[in-house]
């Protein structure tokens, strides 16, 4: 399979060569050239797939012939090690958890996957990468436990100064060994705006091999795809017209969402549940797209302002803006809305959610008033204890810890303060 950059003025090339650029040189995202959809006897028969195998048949075209099949089979596998259960809380209404990897967050699976490819490429290479990072909460975490002592790779992540929860900062600035952590003056936006630079910085790219380990680099960002499989698998015999309502920020998620529908897997539609970073619902219902700073809000993983992976969904629809709005709705909601969510859910269903979470259900709540036949799954993309502050003071009860969460807790915080893109500049050269 080769890659084609998104804005088009830069040479197709190898998955090998996507994953370890990251970004294309006319800084533009890659995507497949081509999208084969799995036979339907695959979706018929998929009770009788592992996950391993499902996942194995779902993303082998695009990394194909540069992973050899057994190579591929063992990192998916590896990648793979933990369950994604699907709960029920009423008829029309379940969640998909993606909280039961090594940092608790859907990341988990992307992080891992990518870290692997990575470490088969790079097994014969005397060259280090570093991983350039940049987080607004989870995606530190997981990028730092998958890339955890990985030959060859130093990871470096930007993540901003009081705006991720204080488990996440522990995830991501305790690990030490090839993991570095920058805590950065100001919001994920500026962070990212910092590493997109990086990459087009010749002064450092021709010194060092730069490469990302956020959902804009494909081995990060195609895994995804695993998870909605997972779940149809576990639906589609007792439910039709299955709805994703996905917590959305960089839109990495819902977009590795479309293109599993791309690969034939019957959803009906998606729902893009936002918080008042809501760059796309006004999109949707204007038709014009403008990204704004992003605000801070009790969702911190979905404080983004200008979302990179929309740019793909619009390449999946060929920038068709009829064709997208058929197959997704989005909503926004406030804080307090969210609070009030995870209220309702607890006293409900008692079931403990987060906030990203709650945002979800909010969506599926909402796309459900006009559509009363469909089963909405919303994803719960983090455990709760990862924003212990907010859920117990919303919900009143204490949390106990799990294990993954323990592991991190008192450890010493390892972080270098910066402010400016020279800061990030300075610290990559020295």
């Amino acid at each position: 399979m080769n890659y084609y950059s998104l804005n088009k003025e830069a040479k197709n090339t190898s998955f090998k060569d996507a994953v370890i650029k990251g970004l294309a040189p006319d800084k533009g995202l890659y995507f497949p050239e081509s999208i084969t959809p799995l036979p339907k006897s695959f979706f018929d028969n998929i009770d009788n797939l592992s996950h391993t195998e499902i996942a194995f048949e779902a993303i082998k075209q695009f990394v194909s012939p540069e992973i050899p099949e057994n190579v591929l089979k063992t990192i998916v596998e590896e990648t793979l090690s933990f369950d994604f259960p699907v709960v029920k809380l009423n008829d029309n209404i379940s969640t998909l958890e993606l909280f039961h990897g090594p940092t608790m967050a859907f990341k988990d699976v992307g992080a891992r996957f990518m870290a692997r490819c990575l470490g088969y490429f790079n097994k014969d290479n005397t060259n280090e990468v570093t991983v350039l990072v940049a987080t607004s909460g989870d995606t530190g975490g997981a990028v730092a436990n998958g890339f955890l002592g990985v030959k060859g790779v130093n990871v470096v992540i930007l993540y901003p100064s009081g705006k991720v929860s204080d488990i996440q900062e522990m995830q991501l600035t305790t690990l030490g060994q090839n993991i570095k952590a920058l805590e950065v003056d100001g919001t994920f936006d500026d962070c990212q705006a910092m590493v997109k630079t990086a990459f087009l910085d010749e002064t450092l790219t021709s010194k060092m091999q730069l490469t990302s380990a956020n959902s804009i680099n494909v081995a990060r960002w195609l895994p995804q795809l695993f998870y909605f499989m997972f779940a149809y698998k576990q639906l589609h015999n007792t439910h039709e017209n299955i709805v994703f309502s996905v917590p959305s920020g960089n839109f990495g998620n819902v977009c590795a969402g479309m293109m599993a529908q791309q690969l034939g897997l019957p959803i009906k539609h998606f729902i893009a549940s936002n918080n008042e970073n809501n760059v796309v619902t006004r999109y949707l219902d204007s038709e014009k797209y403008e990204p704004k700073p992003s605000v801070q809000t009790i969702s911190n993983a979905m404080d983004v302002g200008a979302p990179s992976n929309f740019i793909r969904i619009q390449e999946i629809y060929k920038n068709n803006f009829s064709a997208l709005k058929e197959n997704i709705s989005s909503y926004s909601f406030s804080d307090d809305e969210t609070c009030e969510a995870m209220l309702e859910i607890f006293n409900t269903y008692n079931y403990v959610a987060d906030p990203h979470g709650a945002v979800g259900y909010l969506g599926s709540k909402n796309y459900l008033k006009d559509n009363p036949n469909a089963h909405c799954v919303f994803l719960e993309t983090a455990h709760p204890t990862k924003f212990l502050d907010v859920v117990e003071k919303v919900i009143k009860e204490k949390q106990p810890l799990p294990e993954q969460i323990q592991s991190v807790m008192g450890r010493e915080k390892v972080a270098v303060s910066i402010a400016t893109y020279n800061d990030l500049k300075d610290f990559l050269l020295s």
